[in-house]
């Protein structure tokens, strides 16, 4: 039989005893030990760790099977192991998100079929490698779902049909509203802590970063800055107020992402402070795009406030509008400074260990974008000043082709008709300099830029003295390939510029 040592520096966790080869040596078997490191492998002398399932900046999962049952069923060991890079504060906040995941699969994972359940939490204490001290460790064991994650099932099949990203929300929000009618919000749903079993059945994984919330109206708690990039709200990225909106929020982006195919980075643009997704996927009907619509609003009091209504809105008849539900909140949400380390994997939980700030101003606008959510003056401003309007990605990119598209042409016209000097090199930087002025002013725009690329077509290529030694084809070629490059250029600096806005 195999057994994984589970000691997070183990150089060779395999370990290999051919006498463990019967169920009845598996069950009677005194404690092992590691070969290499020490370490104790029957785990609360109970689970044998037979395979590494995934591992994290905060944990690892293994395969296991349980000796004391019947037929050795196979269960989930998770076992807490913080990254290296992490401080003091920032252990002690995941060791108790830890905790807490064994505290709410105890209380919840029995009393509803599609939250695994907990069998065990353990907090066994062992020998160092160099035997000159004791490290502790933290394990739970839980139900075992034999299947794959919503994000394993996207990349093995491609994107979702509309039937089936409707049934992922309707057994999602069923176990949201479960657990939010207990005071739990899970806070980190994505496509792969979502599982789908043989069966085809839906659960919901990963409770680490569940928040318990008093009772009552108007006590909701501060977000202690748990989320996975991507598919969190404003307010829980802020660290402000959290509510059950909030895992709805989450909950339509990962639908949106598995109806698309496309990763949340590509369906938000940070620039406007919108989602675009409806361009990928054209053949939704108009009411599931209309639910995830409300459910993706910024403003967590004007998206559905409970799961529930959800759920009314999948069955509400076609041509009834979706109603309106007004806020239960005593309060606007409150920001508050985070500290945020870095994630350690791709999708790995963001954690935040600053204290809240009781005595922030209120967030008046959540529409904006994400710079101003974290900055207080910025969301509150002391007078209405006129907005410009800010070009649309399509707007970047044509004025960008215009501009290349113009540059060259009359780069090539002048130093045809003047010869190269330093003259014809400041006359072609002031004219540009003009062109560029006019595109931000907006003074020229849309069937202009057209009309205008033409006219300097026409008059470069086809009046003799501005030609010279080149043809009308050449000069088109030449002018249509600095459009390209200009596009080209454009386009890799406002992606680099939206990358550093979101890590920054």
């Amino acid at each position: 039989m195999e057994i994984i040592c589970t000691r997070p520096s183990c150089p060779k966790p395999l370990n290999i005893f051919s006498d463990l080869d019967t169920e009845a040596k598996i069950r009677t078997v005194s404690q092992r030990f590691c070969t290499t490191c020490g370490m104790p492998l029957l785990l609360a002398d109970r689970y044998l760790p037979e395979k590494l399932l995934g591992q994290g900046g905060f944990g690892a999962a293994f395969l296991a099977c349980d000796r004391y049952k019947p037929k050795l069923p196979k269960c989930v060991v998770k076992q807490f192991k913080p990254s290296s890079d992490l401080d003091a504060d920032e252990v002690k906040v995941a060791q108790d998100l830890f905790e807490r995941e064994a505290d709410v699969l105890e209380e919840l994972g029995k009393q509803h079929s599609q939250i695994p359940v907990l069998y065990a939490f353990f907090t066994p204490i062992v020998s160092n490698v160099q035997k000159t001290g004791t490290e502790q460790y933290f394990y739970l064991a839980q139900e075992f779902i034999d299947g794959r994650d919503l994000e394993q099932e996207l990349e093995a099949k491609g994107k979702f049909s509309e039937a089936e990203v409707t049934e992922v929300l309707s057994e999602m929000s069923k176990v949201l509203e479960f657990v939010h009618d207990r005071q739990t919000i899970h806070r980190d749903i994505k496509p792969s802590n979502i599982m789908r079993d043989r069966q085809g059945k839906l659960y919901l994984l990963d409770f680490g970063a569940v928040k318990q919330i008093a009772a009552g109206k108007g006590n909701s708690k501060k977000s202690t800055g748990i989320y996975s990039m991507g598919f969190a709200p404003p307010e829980q990225m802020s660290g402000a107020e959290i509510y059950p909106s909030t895992d709805l929020y989450a909950l339509a982006v990962t639908c949106v992402h598995l109806l698309t195919g496309k990763p949340p980075e590509e369906l938000y643009n940070s620039f406007d402070n919108l989602w675009q997704w409806h361009q990928f996927a054209p053949n939704i009907s108009d009411r599931l795009k209309e639910i995830f619509d409300k459910m993706l609003l910024s403003t967590p009091s004007q998206r559905f406030q409970s799961a529930t209504e959800v759920l009314k809105a999948l069955t509400t008849p076609k041509g009834k509008k979706i109603p309106n539900t007004p806020a239960k909140f005593s309060s606007p949400p409150r920001l508050k400074p985070t500290l945020i380390t870095k994630p350690h994997q791709q999708n790995q939980p963001i954690i935040s260990t600053a204290p809240p700030t009781p005595n922030a101003p209120a967030l008046k606008n959540q529409n904006l974008p994400l710079t101003a959510v974290r900055n207080p003056k910025l969301a509150t401003p002391t007078r209405k000043k006129r907005q410009k309007r800010r070009f649309s990605p399509i707007e970047t990119i044509y004025s960008a082709g215009f501009a290349g598209f113009e540059g060259a042409l009359l780069s090539v016209g002048i130093i045809n008709w003047l010869v190269l000097s330093s003259e014809s090199i400041v006359l072609i930087a002031v004219i540009m300099g003009g062109i560029l002025f006019a595109l931000y002013r907006r003074t020229i725009e849309k069937l202009d830029l057209i009309i205008i690329a033409s006219i300097t077509a026409g008059v470069v290529t086809f009046i003799p003295k501005f030609h010279g030694a080149l043809n009308a084809p050449t000069v088109i070629i030449i002018a249509t390939v600095s459009a390209a490059a200009a596009i080209a250029i454009v386009s890799f600096f406002r992606l680099v510029y939206q990358l550093l806005s979101r890590w920054l």
